[in-house]
């Protein structure tokens, strides 16, 4: 699991950034800027080593990962599905329920991430329902969607 490390050089990010990070991750492109200013408050930033593993198939998770610089390597069942990077979010699922990771992603480079905690999410959520709802739409679309393209296209009958 990631471990918050620390750097030499500083690299944290001004509350401003956060926002601006923030509203250009899907997730909470469609929260207001007060919510991403609440958002970004809550959020810790952490610096992990290249080959770190973030989340691991399987195990519970207690937080999510906004990548704000380097990348990561996405594998299910140990098999290489999928390449993130800056914007991108890992484990947002975790927010809602502290389940099993459904991948393992490991850091392919040094990063920079924004973290944000299933405690810190309650909290927000408690405060600000319409966050939750917003968050909950955002994952709702992408399930349909990952079950769209899954889905096989429907066979067409022959009639005479």
């Amino acid at each position: 699991m990631a471990r918050r490390t620390r750097t030499s050089r500083p690299r944290g990010r001004s509350k401003d950034a956060k926002v601006e990070l923030l509203s250009n991750v899907p997730l909470f492109s469609s929260c207001s800027k007060r919510d991403l200013r609440r958002i970004a408050a809550l959020v810790d930033e952490i610096d992990v080593p290249e080959g770190r593993v973030l989340t691991r198939q399987g195990e519970p998770g207690w937080e999510c990962f906004v990548i704000a610089a380097g990348q990561a390597k996405v594998t299910v069942r140990g098999s290489g599905t999928a390449s993130l990077g800056p914007g991108d979010v890992v484990g947002e699922m975790s927010l809602l329920d502290q389940g099993p990771r459904s991948a393992t992603v490991t850091a392919s480079s040094d990063m920079h991430l924004l973290v944000l905690t299933s405690r810190s999410f309650s909290s927000l959520i408690n405060q600000v329902p319409l966050v939750a709802r917003r968050i909950m739409a955002e994952l709702a679309g992408r399930l349909r969607e990952a079950e769209t393209s899954r889905r096989p296209a429907p066979r067409l009958r022959a009639t005479m």
